[in-house]
């Protein structure tokens, strides 16, 4: 009898195990720009509890919205991470990136590239009317050490001044993660800049779900994602999203609203987090 209870409590343990390591934390996350305008809430103040935030939750993967790349290193440095994509100014290191970085003992890049969202997406420019900032999507494939599992993971963040633009970034998206992932499995995090009644939403969800929609356990914390660096925001507005492939299965979701203990955040921002895991 004993040896039968022993057997059973390391099987347990070992099934556990296995499910941990089939598991992928996915996280999307506006880290805001460097921007020495922000006053007390500029990177400096903040980049050590960003970090900290990232490292304490413990994502595998995720993607970064508005990044630069001083940010980025400082993220990946010493951290166990590293990150693929490039600027959008210039296609190299120039201005703010769609980075997606990842645990480099986890993940293997396989292929890799970026878009730009504009009615030319291989070349740097403005697209349709937006009128302020180019806008970037970074993308690639991997491979999951644990699982054995390859996936394309796509990064974006759409325009927040132009209309049309967001309308067609919403199309363009979905050709191109046809057209680059064909049927393979793919998450897409991003700032999409938009609620979920736009159209552009509703056109990524004809080819993905969203992971606020098809969790299985109830969503964890606020709505909205934005919170503009105020402490007592509404949180009303999310326009921060995980989506994700029908092979995968949302096991929970969650914003996170970790504060300083002076109770500021670390971004104006909320990180959206997922914890996923791909179907047999």
């Amino acid at each position: 009898m004993r040896t039968f209870f022993v057997t059973a409590l390391c099987l347990l343990a070992f099934q556990a195990s296995a499910q941990k390591k089939s598991d992928i934390r996915v996280a999307s996350y506006n880290v805001r720009y460097q921007n020495d305008g922000d006053g007390v809430n500029r990177w400096e103040n903040r980049k050590n509890d960003l970090k900290a935030l990232i490292l304490f939750h413990d994502f595998d993967i995720f993607g970064t919205q508005e990044g630069m790349k001083p940010q980025l290193d400082f993220i990946c440095k010493e951290s166990g991470y590293a990150y693929t994509g490039n600027g959008r100014n210039d296609g190299k290191d120039a201005g703010e990136h769609s980075a997606i970085i990842y645990k480099t003992d986890r993940f293997k890049v396989l292929e890799s590239g970026d878009f730009w969202l504009r009615e030319d997406p291989g070349t740097p420019g403005l697209g349709w009317d937006a009128t302020c900032c180019n806008r970037i999507c970074s993308w690639a494939k991997f491979k999951d050490a644990h699982t054995k599992k390859e996936f394309y993971f796509f990064n974006v963040h759409f325009d927040h001044q132009g209309v049309l633009a967001r309308e067609e970034s919403g199309k363009l998206m979905v050709r191109k993660i046809k057209e680059i992932a064909k049927d393979a499995t793919v998450i897409c995090t991003g700032d999409f800049n938009s609620t979920p009644d736009a159209v552009q939403i509703a056109t990524m969800q004809t080819i993905l779900s969203d992971s606020y929609k098809v969790t299985k356990t109830p969503p964890y914390g606020p709505v909205g994602t934005f919170n503009s660096f105020k402490f007592d925001a509404p949180f009303e507005q999310r326009i921060d999203y995980i989506f994700v492939s029908k092979q995968i299965i949302v096991n929970k979701y969650g914003v996170l609203t970790d504060a300083t203990q002076d109770h500021r955040y670390p971004s104006d921002h909320l990180p959206v987090m997922a914890d996923i895991k791909f179907t047999k």
